[in-house]
């Protein structure tokens, strides 16, 4: 009896073990195909997150004026001979531009000359007519009424002599207007007249530019004219994707235009290069207040059910993972977005590959080139 008992007991234990065993193997065997091989990080490109200044502004339509052009009209009136300039040209103070036919005014003047030296002939008879009468008045044989005839009677040839010199003189002035020449150095512009056109003193003959800074003609609301105030930062953005070009209001009108309700400021824009022209309109910013606020590139943002959200690059046991972040946006600031919440600086932003991430994937970070 004691025998039995003891080979069923001996059985019973063999069976234990084996059972345990068996359990152990199979969960090693679990174990092992739960957690498999880790799947390999995706390579991103990411950009850490910084504060940037990003201003509150308004875009308007502006007009670029010279303080140094000219528009060039006569001052008498007749018919072009001559043009001595083209367009384009480069011209020097007092260079000649053009002739108006001097013939007519040259023929006044010859005989506004005439004139006076007949005058003068008559001036010198009186003169000597006075100086006759003069002797006689003292030797007693006229009296003081012939004496005083004939020294008014010179008076006035003298003062006729005098008028008739400031008419030569003034004919002569008026000649030299028959040759247009030019006021300042500059570039000569638009010649809309020809040889032989009539022109008037309201003809415009053409404009002359000169070098040098420019002023932006910006008319603004007037709700906006409490906030308008010198040195206001402005910025002349190019349409050509050039860098836009930083100025400040330096002029504010003291009315606001009854007509349109809007406000005239002025800003000086420096024209290094010639990169502007005189009567041009750009397109300007007026930038009203500046906050620092993160800034990520448009193309790390995607959108689900009218949603944002962008991944960051976090540290994780083996590496790093992508994590979702919902956003809020705000304007679009060249090609970057404003971001409001969801972001904060510091943060690592995937910029690429983010249609094919999920939330949690290992992901290699690789800085932007």
């Amino acid at each position: 009896m004691h025998l039995h008992r003891s080979g069923s007991g001996l059985l019973f234990s063999s069976a234990l073990i084996a059972a345990a065993l068996c359990l152990g193997a199979c969960n090693r065997g679990a174990d092992k195909t739960a957690k498999g091989p880790m799947p390999q990080a995706f390579p991103v490109k990411v950009q850490k997150v910084e504060l940037k200044p990003v201003g509150e502004f308004s875009d308007y339509l502006a007009t670029l004026k010279s303080r140094n052009s000219s528009t060039l009209q006569p001052q008498v009136a007749g018919q072009i001979t001559r043009i001595f300039v083209k367009s384009g040209q480069a011209v020097r103070a007092g260079q000649p531009l053009l002739e108006i036919d001097p013939h007519k005014q040259e023929a006044t003047l010859r005989s506004q000359e005439a004139t006076r030296l007949s005058k003068i002939a008559t001036m010198q008879l009186n003169k000597k007519e006075f100086e006759r009468q003069e002797k006689l008045y003292a030797a007693g044989v006229v009296s003081r009424q012939a004496l005083d005839q004939a020294q008014s009677a010179y008076d006035f040839s003298k003062a006729d002599v005098a008028s008739s010199a400031a008419s030569v003189r003034e004919q002569q002035v008026q000649l030299r207007y028959y040759d247009v020449k030019a006021p300042t150095d500059g570039v000569i512009g638009d010649i809309p007249v020809r040889v032989g056109d009539y022109i008037t003193t309201s003809t415009v003959l053409t404009t002359l530019d000169q070098s040098g800074r420019l002023e932006a003609y910006i008319s603004v609301p007037s709700e906006k004219a409490s906030e308008v105030h010198m040195g206001l930062p402005v910025e002349i953005i190019s349409d050509s994707g050039l860098p836009p070009v930083k100025t400040a209001v330096d002029f504010i009108s003291p009315r606001i235009d009854p007509d349109n309700q809007l406000l005239l400021i002025k800003a000086n824009i420096p024209n290094t290069g010639g990169r502007f022209r005189n009567d041009q309109a750009v397109h300007v910013r007026v930038v009203w207040n500046q906050n620092p606020h993160p800034l990520i590139p448009v193309t790390a943002v995607s959108r689900l059910n009218g949603q944002a959200f962008a991944f960051v690059a976090e540290p994780g046991q083996n590496g790093f993972v992508a994590h979702q972040r919902l956003l809020q946006l705000g304007d679009v600031v060249g090609n970057d977005y404003i971001v409001l919440d969801g972001i904060k600086p510091g943060d690592t932003v995937i910029l690429t590959g983010v249609q094919m991430l999920v939330d949690g994937m290992p992901v290699q970070p690789q800085p932007q080139s």
